[in-house]
């Protein structure tokens, strides 16, 4: 019988075309923002906010963005949602 999966790991393994590269049930909840937030249409990123909270999205996007000399975000992606966070966070 396989574990229950959390309801972020669950989230992620309906939408795993933004996981291709990986196995959406072991991810970590950086990893699925960075997916989410790159990737995902502004539903899913509601979605996202609504199971962890815009606090915990908005620290886990500022720690993967701030002082990092490598990014995986697009900077428009980096622009928009340091903005977004920056008002609603």
């Amino acid at each position: 019988m396989k574990p229950k999966l959390s309801p972020l790991n669950a989230f992620a393994k309906k939408r795993k075309y933004y996981f291709w590269y990986t196995n959406p049930e072991t991810l970590d909840a950086a990893s699925i923002v960075e997916g989410v937030l790159n990737y995902a249409d502004f539903d899913d990123v509601r979605e996202l906010i609504h199971i962890l909270g815009i606090k915990k999205v908005a620290r886990i996007f500022r720690e993967q963005t701030t002082n990092r000399t490598r990014l995986n975000y697009d900077r428009k992606i980096i622009n928009f949602y340091s903005a977004f966070f920056n008002k609603y966070a």
